[in-house]
């Protein structure tokens, strides 16, 4: 739903706004891609280079509580692109082949992370504790298995559905980070340098099914395509808000020009247990360790 023509201008002003919206708040989880807490309960949207898309994602699919809701705010409009596009996740369901459908709804899909400060964000600074014990209990606490690496870096796996029913009407939609956080989805000569240097274990993020099959590049271009077939923009205006289903629909950024600003917020606290996932989620056992390239 969009909302044109309040006078929004301001973070404070944005957070009176929310507080009607959606009171009840979902607390952030631990640092994944960047973006600037802005108090209030507010953060940022992701800050990553103005040319780069971000590809279309459920917010926190991979948690096991995520928002159910979120609300975008525009302090300043960039000069040219940078829409947040919004897919119908029932209609991307639609779109993609039923073989791709039930390979995720019988298995789920899995995501391996490395956190390292050679690149993202190492574990200190994503779980904002100096304790491999809080750490530790951190992810039994949200169901991913993890590995502490000789090189001192950590790996996590977790499996999660990726189909789900809305709580309130009942639909099955295409809900998780697949696409977003797999191999392909990279530049390719970012890739093959990541897999070269690294190896596929290695790298920061990487997804595949839950029976342990890969996604292919091809599957990926498919999943691309449903969503930007289900996917309508609008450009930004200072004071615009935009308030998301984030279980009906997926959400991106287009690349712009010029100064960006847009807050967040996020509510309604939703766990797949609501949503009646047909996998449930669990750590996963990690992959044979890789050998790890100085």
């Amino acid at each position: 739903m969009y909302i044109r023509g309040l006078p929004v201008h301001s973070v404070e002003t944005f957070a009176q706004v929310r507080d009607v919206l959606i009171p009840q708040r979902t607390p952030r989880l631990e640092t994944v891609t960047p973006g600037g807490d802005l108090g209030h309960g507010l953060h940022s949207a992701t800050n990553l280079p103005a040319g780069e898309p971000i590809r279309t994602h459920n917010e926190d699919s991979y948690a096991p509580t995520f928002p159910g809701l979120l609300l975008f705010g525009c302090l300043s409009a960039p000069e040219q692109g940078g829409a947040t596009p919004v897919a119908d996740c029932r209609t991307v369901l639609r779109y993609l082949p039923s073989h791709l459908v039930e390979r995720m709804r019988t298995h789920g899909w899995l995501l391996t992370r490395t956190y390292s400060d050679r690149l993202s964000a190492d574990w200190r600074t994503a779980f904002a504790t100096d304790s491999p014990a809080e750490v530790e209990r951190r992810c039994a606490e949200d169901l991913v298995s993890c590995d502490w690496r000789p090189d001192g870096s950590l790996r996590t796996r977790g499996l999660r559905p990726g189909v789900v029913r809305h709580p309130e009407t009942g639909e099955e939609v295409w809900f998780n980070h697949m696409a977003f956080w797999n191999e392909w989805a990279l530049d390719e000569k970012v890739r093959e340098i990541l897999v070269d240097e690294l190896g596929h274990g290695g790298l920061p993020f990487n997804t595949g099914f839950g029976d342990g099959l890969p996604l292919t590049r091809g599957e990926l271009y498919t999943i691309s395509a449903a969503y930007e077939a289900a996917t309508v923009r609008r450009a930004w205006e200072p004071g615009d808000l935009m308030l998301v289903d984030n279980i009906r629909s997926a959400h991106g950024r287009d690349p712009f020009r010029g100064d960006r600003r847009i807050v967040v917020a996020t509510g309604a606290p939703t766990t797949f247990a609501d949503c009646r996932a047909t996998v449930a989620p669990a750590a996963a056992p990690l992959p044979v360790p890789m050998r790890m390239v100085a």
